[in-house]
């Protein structure tokens, strides 16, 4: 059984260029202490002249954009086959009128890296949100011609909105119709003011480990709480980070809902598609937890058919200079091998098969 990691992100040199020609955030800067490393800045809040330089963004090299680099990575790590996708904040920042043809050239500069690697590579489309819904609905159908394409990538911001927002009704309905998975991944994370006033001086962990899961938690639980799956039942998500703390939080998620007055007042406690049902049905789950604890919560909240290997690359590397092998990757390795120990089947499948049949892989 082949391995395939689904979380696994590129930088597109059309994207690398679009984010060299930008000074406000997201874009590509370097700071004077360090005038030979370019960094990345594309978090919410990077470019407060209080942050300390190595807390703004992250260095970018040619691991971010060099596919030939993302290939070694694979090989390195007994990667069979990535599903790669442009890294967040995706377009959701470019104005309405240049979001379509960005996006196109974006998804065009992917599908010609895919095919330079044949059985290697497939991806998930880039979507122009910030343009009108005709514009995306347009995209999404040309992505489904187009023959690396397995889905679309999207952050938890939709339109502008969030994903409650009823005017992403076309967009979901055409992402069914033409069976295109949405990856729904974290950006935005949470107000800084959250952290405390010493936040800055703990790097990006706080945001990390704990704005990105709670921020999918959030945006899941408010399409939930929309019926967004009520009214597209057969719309596939993959959640990020083995869907944020949504494993744990929905007993409590589905308990509050049962027993909210307002709710049940307004009729939307009756004849809903509950959390369970949808984790098991609608959404599936990527490996990417670092730790056994975790998966297990994703193994029962959704089966270990609706999990997925994954690696996030090219983030999270090893500090260390002599270091091969990524310690982010091979945590993720261990937490699949020590859940499920003695069911070799149920360990390659989520190691690959699972990606196999989910994505009709053509290996």
């Amino acid at each position: 059984m082949p391995i395939v990691d689904v979380h696994t992100h590129i930088y597109p040199p059309t994207y690398v260029e679009l984010l060299r020609s930008r000074n406000t955030v997201p874009y590509v800067r370097t700071f004077p202490e360090a005038p030979d490393s370019s960094r990345l800045i594309i978090l919410p809040g990077e470019d407060d002249p209080a942050t300390p330089s190595t807390s703004r963004g992250r260095p970018i090299g040619p691991e971010y954009y060099d596919i030939a680099q993302k290939i070694a990575f694979m090989d390195q790590h007994k990667i069979d086959t990535s599903v790669i996708s442009l890294a967040n904040p995706w377009l959701d920042f470019l104005p309405s009128e240049e979001a379509g043809e960005a996006a196109k050239n974006i998804n065009d500069d992917v599908e010609g890296l895919c095919a330079k690697y044949p059985g290697r590579l497939y991806a998930f489309g880039t979507l122009p949100l910030s343009a009108p819904a005709e514009v995306v609905v347009k995209e999404i159908e040309r992505l489904s011609t187009l023959k690396h394409f397995r889905g679309v990538i999207m952050g938890t911001s939709g339109l502008g909105n969030g994903l409650d927002d009823p005017a992403l009704d076309p967009i979901y309905a055409a992402l069914q119709k033409f069976e295109q998975l949405i990856f729904l991944h974290p950006h935005y994370g949470l107000p800084a003011s959250v952290y405390g006033p010493r936040a800055n001086e703990y790097g990006h962990v706080l945001p990390l480990a704990l704005g990105f899961p709670l921020e999918t938690t959030i945006a899941v639980s408010r399409m939930l709480l929309s019926g967004v799956w009520d009214r597209f039942k057969k719309l596939n998500v993959l959640l990020a980070h083995s869907g944020g703390t949504l494993p744990f939080l929905a007993g409590r998620l589905e308990s509050c809902i049962k027993h909210d007055g307002h709710l049940k007042q307004h009729g939307k406690t009756e004849n809903r598609r509950d959390v369970w049902d949808i984790l098991k049905t609608n959404i599936y789950l990527d490996a990417v937890i670092y730790s056994e604890v975790g998966l297990k919560a994703a193994l029962n909240a959704s089966g270990a058919d609706r999990l997925l290997f994954g690696t996030d690359h090219p983030f999270f590397p090893p500090l260390e200079e002599d270091a091969e092998d990524w310690h982010s990757v091979m945590a993720n390795y261990s937490a699949i091998s020590a859940t499920f120990s003695g069911d070799e089947k149920a360990a390659k499948d989520v190691l690959g098969g699972n990606a196999v049949r989910i994505l009709k892989l053509d290996l």
